[in-house]
């Protein structure tokens, strides 16, 4: 009796320890349920998007970066800024590194200007020595110049008599058009990537467009036939870069070009500081607002435009970022740390939840 009584409670007590350990196992399971109800875990481009609870900590995408590659433009075109600018008297001050023709048209349609600025560079030249270009689809032939290499020249046009019909909002014609096209001896070969044409589109205030007069846009034609549009950067200060955003190209969104036409101005975003920090220079122009206002540190922490608040699509650089290798070190502890402590927040959210502490 009592031999049998004993290997009972033996058998008992292995029981019991069975039960303690499937006790355990089952508390482990309940709880790893629970996480996995509450936090997902996703890997995007080696980095984590979390699930926790009610709360979305989502990873931040990366913004792409535009190639770039620098161009040099030799010709400069400045309308002055005058409110007497007028039909009657438009002056401009025009530099330029090279020989060049400059030809002025009055009353251009808009749609043959665009038709014949895809045209390939070998037309433009033989427009130029035909005396022909945009034959037939102006209103007034204006000023014709050839120049020589020349710095800041003021020039004054005036119109030829007569009304231009422009048509109304929106209109059919531009007011004025200037092409400042670079002079090359016969059988002489340019780089493909070489600057060739400069073309001026001139808005000119009236009765019927009361805009202020302005250049409305600027085409740069290289040798290789590509066609661009330039359009101006901002600075924090706000001082105007330039940069050229390709018109023709088949990647065109993936790609811009810094211009250098000779007179600095890429120098004076190296004299900035970043709006943000305001230590390391700023380097990186911002796209599609054009905001030339943050330094490579600052920029993986922003997703949003600091001066317009405008989401950021992309970007590109406007000079070199050597300043990174002192800052990398610590962009990695602090990317570090911020990873920590959004990983405890939600351990303690978690368990708050799960106690029903709210």
């Amino acid at each position: 009796m009592l031999v049998a009584m004993t290997a009972m409670l033996v058998s008992v007590a292995e029981f019991s320890n069975i039960l303690s350990v499937l006790a355990v196992l089952m508390c482990f399971c309940a709880m790893f349920l629970l996480i996995m109800r509450n936090m997902t875990v996703f890997w995007l481009h080696g980095e984590e998007l979390m699930f926790g609870g009610n709360a979305v900590h989502p990873v931040q995408q990366r913004i792409p970066q535009m190639k770039m590659m620098k161009v040099h433009i030799p010709f400069t075109f400045k309308l002055h800024e005058t409110s007497n600018s007028s039909y009657s008297d438009l002056r401009c001050t025009i530099s330029s590194q090279v020989p060049y023709t400059l030809q002025a048209f009055w009353g251009v349609s808009i749609r043959e200007l665009h038709h014949f600025l895809w045209k390939a560079w070998s037309s433009f030249q033989t427009a130029v020595k035909d005396d022909s270009l945009l034959r037939g689809h102006y209103q007034h032939c204006g000023l014709t110049l050839y120049e020589t290499s020349h710095t800041e020249k003021t020039i004054q046009m005036f119109m030829p008599e007569g009304k231009l019909d422009l048509g109304t909002p929106p209109r059919h014609c531009y007011p004025l058009v200037i092409f400042l096209i670079r002079d090359t001896p016969e059988n002489s070969t340019l780089h493909p990537d070489e600057t060739v044409a400069l073309v001026n589109v001139v808005h000119i205030r009236d009765n019927v467009c009361t805009l202020p007069t302005n250049i409305l846009a600027q085409y740069l034609k290289q040798a290789n036939g590509q066609l661009s549009s330039l359009k101006q950067l901002y600075l924090a200060t706000g001082n105007a870069l330039s940069y050229q955003d390709d018109a023709c190209s088949d990647d065109a969104s993936q790609r811009a070009v810094v211009l250098d036409n000779g007179g600095g101005s890429l120098s004076t975003s190296q004299e900035q500081l970043c709006v943000v920090c305001q230590y390391y220079p700023l380097s990186r122009a911002l796209l599609p607002c054009r905001h030339t206002c943050i330094c490579a540190s600052c920029f993986g922490k922003l997703e949003t435009c600091p001066m317009c608040r405008s989401p950021i699509k992309s970007y590109f650089c406007v000079r070199n970022e050597d300043y990174l290798a002192d800052c990398a070190l610590g962009l990695e502890k602090t990317g570090a740390s911020a990873k920590r402590q959004a990983f405890s927040q939600w351990i303690q959210n978690s368990i708050t939840e799960f106690l029903g502490l709210h």
